[in-house]
C-alpha cells in the first residue's frame, strides 16, 4: 500500500472533507500513521521533517538496532492487532521510528560548548558574592568562617523560605534556632558561623532507590546530609519554582540552601573547635544532598539565561557545581527506564490511575517528543521546558545517557559513580561498599553494617498503586523499543552490558 492510496481511504473515511493537496509529505505521513497500522511496516519511508543534520552516519549500535527495529515493526501488526488501543500504539511506533533514528545518529560527539567563569558570574552574582574561590582545608567538605552580622536576640531563619514554606521541616528549624549560638565562633565581639556545600550528591534518578540508598547511608556514623533529603535548590527553588507545573515564586536565595546544612555544619564544626577558637583538624565527617532533580532538571533555564538559537541550555547546574567545588562526588542510581516510567506515573499521578491510561499517556508523550525532534536537537528536547511540561509523563527522565555525557564534559568518570536499583535491590551490602569506597568512607562495625543493610527497603510502592497491577504487556514493548537506542549507548559509555536491560 503506497501513501496515494492510504490518502484515498483516509477521504473515503471522512467524506465531504477535503485531504488537500497542499498537505506537506511529513504531514500526510503523520496522519496516515494514527489511522493505520499498515503504514508502520512500509520500511522503505524516511520519515520527513527531521532536521538533516540529524540524520548523520550511524552509531557503532545503530546496525543491530536498526534491525530490531526493523523486526519489531514487522510484528507491530501483530502485536496491536488484538489490541483495544491499537490505533494508539501504530502512533506510538510511527514515533518511535523517528526517534530511533534520531538516537542512532552520533549525537554525542557534538561536544558542548563550556561556559566561561566570566558568563557563570554574569548570570549568579548574588550567588559568587557568597560562596568564596577558597574554602578550609582542614575539612573534606566546601566549609568557610562567614561573620554573623545578625541581631543576637533576632532569628536567624525567620526569612528562610524553607522554614516558611516547608511545614514538615519546622520543628528542624525549631531545633536549629536553640542551638544556633552555642555554635557560633567567638573572636573578639565578631562571631563567624561555619557555611558548608556538601562533599557529596546523590544526583539521580527520581524513582530509582535514591531516598533507599539516603537513608542507609544517613546511619553511617560519618555522613551527614541536609535537613530534608531533597532541598531541590539547583534545579529549582534559586529559579522560584516551589511545586512543579505551578507558577514561579520568590526565588530562594543561595543563604536558605547553606542554611539546610547548618546542622551538619555543627557536627563537622566540632565542639573541641566551638570552645577552643583554634584551628584544630575538624571532625571527620562528609556531608551529603540527595536531590534526585539534579543529574536531569534543568527546565529553568530558558526563563533566566536566556533562549539560544539551537533551543540547547548555554549553561547546567554541574557548570556551576563544579566552579564552587570540582573534586565534589556524585552518586547515580539508574534502573531499568521502563519500569522507572512506570514506578513514576503511579507515585506522582494524582487519580484515575491505571495500566491503560499510563498506556494513552506514553503514546502521546512520545508523539510530543517526536514533533519536538523534527524542529529541535535531542538534547535540546531532553531539557525543553515547555516539552517537560506538556508530556503527562517524564519520558525525558529515562535518557540518562544524554545527561550523564553532559555531567561527563565537566567532571571526570572518576567522581561519578553509576549504580543499578537491580543491584542494589539484589545485594544491598555489594552496594553500600561500594559507595563507602568511593567516599573513601572508613569500615563500620558489623553491628553498624548490619544496621545499615537489613533495615527494610524505603519508598517502596503503596498498597493501592501495587493493586493496579503491571503495565501492559504492548505499552511495555513500546517502551522497551523506545529506550533501546539510548540504553545501548549507555551501556558503550559505561562499558557494561548491564545497562541495557
Amino acid at each position: 500500500m503506497n501513501l496515494q492510496a492510504v490518502l484515498e481511504m483516509r477521504t473515503e473515511q471522512f467524506p465531504g472533507r477535503s485531504v488537500g493537496t497542499h498537505l506537506s509529505r511529513g504531514r500526510l505521513l503523520s496522519l496516515c500513521c494514527g489511522l493505520l497500522v499498515t503504514v508502520l511496516v512500509l520500511g522503505s519511508y524516511v520519515l520527513p521533517g527531521i532536521d538533516r543534520e540529524l540524520l548523520l552516519r550511524p552509531f557503532h549500535y545503530a546496525s543491530a538496532n536498526q534491525t530490531a527495529m526493523e523486526s519489531n515493526a514487522n510484528d507491530v501488526e501483530e502485536q496491536c492487532q488484538d489490541f483495544a488501543m491499537n490505533l494508539s500504539c501504530a502512533k506510538a511506533y510511527c514515533s518511535i521510528r523517528l526517534i530511533s533514528r534520531v538516537a542512532m545518529s552520533p549525537w554525542e560527539s557534538a561536544k558542548r560548548k563550556l561556559p566561561k567563569l566570566a558568563e557563570l558570574k554574569e548570570q549568579e552574582p548574588h550567588m559568587f558574592s557568597v560562596i568564596p574561590n577558597r574554602f578550609l582545608s582542614i575539612s573534606e567538605n566546601p566549609c568557610w568562617y562567614e561573620e554573623y552580622r545578625g541581631n543576637i536576640s533576632a532569628d536567624p531563619y525567620s526569612s528562610n523560605a524553607y522554614a516558611l514554606y516547608s511545614t514538615r521541616f519546622r520543628s528542624h528549624f525549631e531545633y536549629l534556632r536553640k542551638v544556633f549560638w552555642k555554635n557560633l565562633l567567638w573572636r573578639g565581639e565578631k562571631s563567624f558561623r561555619l557555611r558548608c556545600l556538601p562533599h557529596f550528591y546523590i544526583i539521580g534518578q527520581p524513582k530509582c532507590g535514591t531516598t533507599d540508598l539516603f537513608n542507609r547511608l544517613s546511619l553511617h556514623p560519618s555522613v551527614r546530609f541536609s535537613l530534608l533529603k531533597e532541598p531541590h535548590w539547583w534545579t529549582r527553588k534559586r529559579f522560584g519554582i516551589i511545586r512543579l507545573r505551578d507558577q514561579f515564586s520568590t526565588r530562594y536565595p543561595i543563604e536558605d540552601y547553606l542554611d539546610v546544612f547548618d546542622l551538619a555544619a555543627h557536627q563537622v564544626h566540632g565542639p573541641e573547635h566551638i570552645k577552643t577558637g583554634i584551628d584544630v583538624t575538624m571532625d571527620n565527617i562528609i556531608i551529603g544532598e540527595a536531590s534526585a532533580s539534579t543529574m536531569w532538571d534543568n527546565t529553568a533555564w530558558t526563563f533566566f539565561y536566556g533562549n539560544t538559537s539551537s533551543g540547547e541550555p548555554p549553561i547546567l547546574i554541574q557548570d556551576f557545581l563544579h566552579t564552587f567545588h570540582p573534586n565534589a562526588k556524585f552518586i547515580v542510581m539508574l534502573r531499568d527506564p521502563t519500569e522507572r516510567l512506570y514506578s513514576d506515573y503511579l507515585y506522582f499521578a494524582l487519580a484515575n490511575k491505571s495500566a491503560e491510561d499510563f498506556h494513552e499517556k506514553v503514546v502521546e508523550s512520545l508523539q510530543l517528543f517526536e514533533n519536538c525532534l523534527q524542529q529541535y536537537s535531542l538534547r535540546a528536547c531532553a531539557y525543553s521546558a515547555s516539552l517537560n511540561d506538556a508530556m503527562p509523563v517524564r519520558l525525558q527522565v529515562g535518557l540518562y545517557v544524554i545527561f550523564l555525557l553532559d555531567w561527563l564534559t565537566v567532571f571526570p568518570k572518576e567522581q561519578l559513580l553509576v549504580l543499578r536499583l537491580e543491584d542494589h535491590a539484589s545485594n544491598v551490602t555489594h552496594t553500600i561498599h561500594l559507595v563507602f569506597s568511593f567516599l573513601n568512607l572508613g569500615p563500620v562495625s558489623e553491628k553498624q553494617e548490619e544496621v545499615i543493610t537489613r533495615r527494610p527497603a524505603s519508598n517502596a510502592r503503596r498498597a493501592a498503586d501495587r493493586s493496579l497491577g503491571p503495565m501492559l504487556n504492548i505499552t511495555r514493548q513500546i517502551l522497551r523499543d523506545f529506550h533501546r537506542p539510548f540504553n545501548q549507548k549507555l551501556s558503550w559509555l559505561l562499558k557494561n552490558d548491564t545497562f541495557l536491560w
